[in-house]
């Protein structure tokens, strides 16, 4: 498997593959705001993956300057 470890969710009884639908979330909203490549992406911890994901919301959040209505860049905060 491509990535090894890192499509598996740590510190789980047995060890719980991440969910496909979400891996794709997070690398399309990367590539779609930071222009990173696929392989770029795909060889980041999960960790880190989250990370920028939550990074891109605070930065999208921070433009807006909206704090009452709800952000859709909080997709990956919300879970």
């Amino acid at each position: 498997m491509r990535g090894g470890r890192r499509f598996f969710v740590r510190n789980v009884k047995p060890p719980t593959r991440y969910p496909e639908e979400r891996l794709y979330e997070e690398i399309g909203f990367i590539a779609y705001y930071f222009h990173w490549s696929h392989d770029e992406i795909m060889n980041m911890e999960h960790r880190e993956r989250r990370k920028w994901c939550e990074e891109i919301s605070r930065i999208n959040r921070k433009l807006s300057e909206d704090t009452e209505k709800p952000n859709v860049f909080d997709v990956f905060t919300k879970r």
